[in-house]
């Protein structure tokens, strides 16, 4: 069965970009399962700078470094589009990494995460 362009598995929403596949989460908890249980290392993972919101992970089962500037820039706008950042006018600031790079202080909220390196991508929230 073909997945459709945006769809809900397994307490994430799944996005379809130029056959690159973006999960969304939504809680503290499924954003926790989706960065440390289903991201594999070389994935890139987004989150919008300051703001609480959702953990978006771009699969990149190839390996692909760097991965197409559309892919990213509609994924980093998911990330504006599922944070309280999502009204912005301008341009909102998105931490972007690879999923190795994030790691979680022991005894850390649900959600909360910690970056050993990062790149700013700035969008416009998504539509």
């Amino acid at each position: 069965m073909p997945r459709r362009d945006s769809a809900k598995h397994d307490g994430w929403d799944t996005h379809e970009v130029d056959g690159f596949e973006i999960l969304v989460g939504h809680s503290a908890k499924e954003n926790d399962r989706l960065t440390f249980r289903v991201a594999e290392p070389l994935d890139l993972w987004m989150h919008v700078a300051g703001t609480p919101g959702s953990h978006v992970v771009v699969r990149n089962p190839d390996k692909l470094d760097p991965l197409p500037r559309p892919v990213l820039q509609r994924a980093a706008a998911l990330a504006v589009k599922h944070s309280k950042a999502k009204n912005a006018r301008g341009k909102v600031p998105v931490h972007v990494c690879r999923a190795c790079d994030v790691t979680k202080r022991r005894g850390a909220p649900a959600g909360q995460v910690q970056l050993k390196r990062y790149d700013v991508l700035k969008v416009y929230p998504a539509d």
